[in-house]
């Protein structure tokens, strides 16, 4: 099963427009995980009407329209893994140690907010995703996302994806 992790989109507000090579991408997964900070209800119709399903929480910069839709935590199992998506887990000091409590029965965990990708393991195996924004890229040298694979219990091919400087 073919994944896309995204997060921060904040379109319209730090880009006018997604990138095409991005929602491409969106187009040929099999399952959209998007971490919040959406912005506009027009980007969430927009990845429901691409996504062949999606799972996607809230963020801090969404309004009251996005908060009615989304939940603030998204609990999903796909292929044997069990996977939540959260917007914000705090700082980077501790998140292993501090996400595998606050989420013991999950696999892997995606998150975002930081816009600064993040691929790690914590206690107990949990592996944590970030995979910053394909809009924003604050002081990181590329806007990004992250494609894997799930299959019978394994998240493979985790890739980081660099978007090309927007013209």
């Amino acid at each position: 099963m073919r994944l896309l992790v995204t997060s921060d989109t904040h379109v319209p507000t730090r880009a006018r427009a997604l990138p095409d090579l991005f929602l491409r991408a969106v187009n040929e997964a099999d399952v959209v995980f998007h971490a919040g900070d959406w912005v506009d209800t027009a980007t969430l119709d927009l990845f429901e009407a691409r996504a062949r399903r999606l799972v996607a929480v809230h963020g801090n910069n969404d309004g009251p329209q996005l908060r009615e839709r989304l939940p603030e935590v998204a609990r999903v199992e796909v292929e044997g893994l069990r996977f939540v998506v959260v917007h914000e887990t705090g700082p980077a000091r501790g998140r292993e140690q501090r996400c595998r409590s606050r989420f013991p029965d999950a696999d892997v965990l995606v998150f975002g907010h930081s816009h600064i990708p993040w691929d790690s393991r914590g206690p107990g195996g949990l592996r944590l995703l970030n995979p910053g924004s394909p809009t924003d890229r604050r002081r990181q040298p590329f806007a990004t996302y992250l494609t894997a694979r799930a299959h019978d219990g394994h998240l493979t091919e985790v890739r980081l994806h660099r978007l090309p400087p927007r013209s």
